[in-house]
């Protein structure tokens, strides 16, 4: 164990937050009377990544990879099955009381529907306060009602809407009130569990964007979780592929999104809409076969030989590691990665 971890001090190398083979199995039971654990649901299965001060990390995947899991699990929503997570040195899930209090100070969320994640009871500028009755210090109340407007004008909205309720206000203005609501306590890390998802494409651009001008105003760091690469490339600066609990490719933005080496990766890429007619008729479309598995019985070895088209007896026998590759440095969990042109022919299937 390093130092900082056993005094909860951070060196100036250290990432803003480190994770460690983090993992959330969630028991499968049966019966009424007597409830009997008949198997186990392994939403996160031994995640690790680091996130430095004013980074980008998008983490993207199919729906039920695990993906808004590892998001609880990080805000202490959800309790860990095994592994461990430092922020600034100190481990997340060792906190407690006020440690813990002022930790989701520092680590706030958007969450992914703007139309249930507001109380419809509730005045916008009751929403955006209510950070500040559970953390008095950062704002007394003589000063709340003018704060809550500078937060509503810093996202966009009229300061002046501060008494008008949810149902009056778009899905995207929804979504700059949580994102208001998430910046009324100065948080250095805000975890985005597909903030744009539930928008219109013209509306996801101008999130996009707000996003944008605040981690350049205020430093933020971001946790940019989605299932849709073309958004997540517009602001990462690294990616993550998650399939099954597990990142199966990890890099830079660059690397990713030009030399992808992971199947999955490639198939996710591959469907990516592309607006341009002349690009769309060269450009390659993999199918994959099959459902995702469940990830109650997750295949043997690699996760997702069930649907590659490279997968051969190795595939089924050994578990590929998330490790750099000979087709290129960056981490892939492929036994047989190498890179794709995808605007080009295909060795996979073709559509």
């Amino acid at each position: 164990m390093a130092a900082s971890e056993r005094t909860g001090t951070m060196r100036a190398d250290e990432p803003l937050l480190r994770v460690e083979n983090l993992a959330k199995h969630f028991p499968l039971t049966r019966g009424v009377l007597f409830r009997r654990q008949v198997g186990t649901v392994k939403a996160v299965d031994g995640v690790s990544f680091t996130l430095a001060r004013g980074e980008t990390l998008g983490i993207v995947g199919e729906s039920g990879c695990g993906k808004s899991t590892l998001a609880r699990l990080l805000v202490r929503l959800e309790e860990p099955t095994a592994g461990a997570a430092w922020f600034e040195g100190r481990n997340i899930f060792e906190m407690r009381g006020p440690e813990l209090r002022r930790l989701r100070r520092d680590l706030q969320m958007v969450m992914q529907d703007p139309y249930t994640s507001l109380n419809p009871r509730m005045t916008v500028g009751d929403i955006v306060g209510e950070p500040f009755e559970i953390h008095p210090e950062v704002a007394p109340k003589g000063s709340r009602r003018a704060r809550v407007q500078a937060l509503l004008e810093r996202v966009g909205l009229n300061p002046e809407h501060i008494s008008r309720y949810p149902h009056q206000f778009s899905g995207g203005q929804r979504q700059r009130i949580g994102i208001a609501r998430a910046l009324a306590l100065n948080p250095k890390v805000i975890i985005c569990d597909e903030p744009v998802s539930a928008l219109d494409v013209s509306i996801q651009a101008q999130v996009i964007n707000l996003l944008e001008e605040l981690q350049a105003d205020l430093g933020l760091a971001y946790i940019f979780i989605a299932h849709d690469l073309s958004v997540v490339r517009h602001i990462s600066d690294r990616v993550a592929v998650m399939y099954l609990g597990r990142f199966v490719e990890t890099g830079v933005e660059e690397a990713i999104y030009e030399r992808a080496t992971h199947p999955y990766t490639q198939a996710l890429l591959s469907a990516v809409p592309v607006p341009d007619p002349k690009v769309r008729g060269t450009r390659r479309v993999i199918r994959l076969e099959g459902d995702v598995p469940s990830p109650a019985d997750p295949p043997s070895g690699c996760r997702f030989r069930t649907r590659c088209w490279k997968a051969q007896e190795i595939c089924a026998l050994e578990e590929p590691a998330l490790m750099p590759r000979d087709a290129d440095p960056h981490p892939s969990a492929c036994h047989f990665a190498e890179t794709l042109e995808i605007a080009e022919g295909s060795g996979a299937q073709e559509g």
